[in-house]
Order: structure tokens, then C-alpha cells, then sequence
């Protein structure tokens, strides 16, 4: 993930790095701590925005999220909002976001490329919050071009699935037993027919040999 980015991430969201793409972090398992979900049969994800930090109010989780410090500064809820907003009513291409699962302790997956497509506030229980909408995309990872105006839909691996797969390949790269840089790959790709919601068709690899299935795939 560092890696991957070129610099540590120490923010669940993170706009405009490097002035060409965006970079979440989420979790859809028990007892996050925010309430981001998968929906559309794994293409669309629905994350929720950050709360204020801590010692600037007195329980972040009963405050409203921000889009503007009382400084007048413009938080990265505002900075989503204005973007997706922007993408919504015509006015600039969606902003290309990097997305990463954290799956277990210590286990974070790279969900791939996302358009930012919509962005609103709602009422939970206790305060009123962000959500942003951002559909799963094939390719687009060269920032250098534009964003692909009409992108081809792609379905993520289920993050059940994801466990399930970590524990069978031990946490290793299926083809030299690699530790780093691994992704969770489809033997045959979801858009040949491939399934996603089976652990019999995700495989770990790293990332050398990722590339290398990836370049014999016609």
C-alpha cells in the first residue's frame, strides 16, 4: 500500500495525492469504525465520511462530520464532496480513487481503481454524516491519461472470500511462496466469466507474477 503510493498513509482519506488520484481506506468488517458497505453485486462501494478529530470535540462519534474547520479550512470530507458534486452536475471528470481493504489486523487488500460518482449527507442515529459513491472500474490505473468517460463495470472480490483465500494460500504467493506486494487474483478473470464469489477462483500472487498472468491474458 505505502509502497504502491510512495509515501505512508496515516489518513483514512486522502484527496488529489500527487495531484492526479485520491486514496481510501475501509472496512467492512465487524466493528469498524465507520459504516462503509458494498452494494450492486460488488461494483459499487458507499463509504462514509471521517470524523472530527479527537480533541477538537469532546466524542467525535456523536458530532457532525465536516466539510470546513471552524479555521476555514477545507477537510477531505469537503474536499470528496465538492469533487463528486462536481462529477455529478457535468463539470469535471470523476476523481480517480485507489481503494484499500483492511480485511484482518495487519491485512490490508488493494481494491483497485474507482470513479467518485455522487456524494450526500444523511442522518445516522446520532449526527449527520458524509456518504460518497464510487463504482469499481476496469483499468484506469494510468493517471497519466484521463479518466475513461464510460468505463467498463468490475466486481471486487467479497471480503469473505478475500479470508478465505488468505488462509488456504497461507498468506504466501501461490507461484513462489512471496510474502509482499500480494493480490488477490482471479484464475479466470470476472470479465470472461470468472466467478468472484467462490474461493476456488482467487488466488494469491505477487506482484511480478501478477503482471506476468496478466500480460498472457488475450
Amino acid at each position: 500500500m505505502s509502497h504502491r503510493e510512495g509515501r505512508s498513509l496515516q489518513k483514512g482519506m486522502n484527496f488529489g495525492i500527487g495531484g492526479n488520484h485520491s486514496v481510501i481506506l475501509m472496512s467492512v468488517r465487524p466493528g469498524a469504525p465507520y459504516n462503509d458497505r458494498i452494494e450492486d453485486g460488488g461494483t459499487t462501494l458507499i463509504y462514509e465520511g471521517h470524523d472530527q478529530p479527537r480533541g477538537t470535540v469532546q466524542d467525535p462519534k456523536l458530532a457532525d462530520q465536516i466539510a470546513m474547520t471552524r479555521s476555514g479550512r477545507q477537510t477531505d470530507n469537503g474536499k470528496f464532496h465538492d469533487a463528486a458534486q462536481g462529477t455529478k452536475a457535468g463539470h469535471r471528470p470523476p476523481e480517480r480513487v485507489r481503494v484499500y481493504e483492511k480485511i484482518h489486523s495487519g491485512i490490508w487488500s488493494y481494491n483497485g481503481v474507482f470513479h467518485l460518482i455522487d456524494s450526500w449527507t444523511e442522518f445516522d442515529s446520532k449526527r449527520r454524516v458524509f456518504k460518497f459513491k464510487l463504482v469499481a472500474v476496469e483499468g484506469d490505473e494510468d493517471f497519466s491519461h484521463s479518466p475513461v468517460t464510460t468505463p467498463e463495470r468490475r466486481r471486487i472480490i467479497p471480503t469473505k472470500v478475500k479470508l478465505a483465500v488468505w488462509k488456504r494460500d497461507e498468506g504466501k504467493c501461490v507461484e513462489c511462496g512471496a510474502t509482499d506486494e500480494l493480490h488477490f487474483d482471479h484464475d479466470l478473470p470476472w470479465s470472461k466469466g470468472g466467478t468472484s464469489i467462490t474461493a476456488a477462483n482467487v488466488q494469491l500472487l505477487c506482484a511480478r507474477h501478477n503482471l506476468s498472468k496478466s500480460d498472457r491474458i488475450v
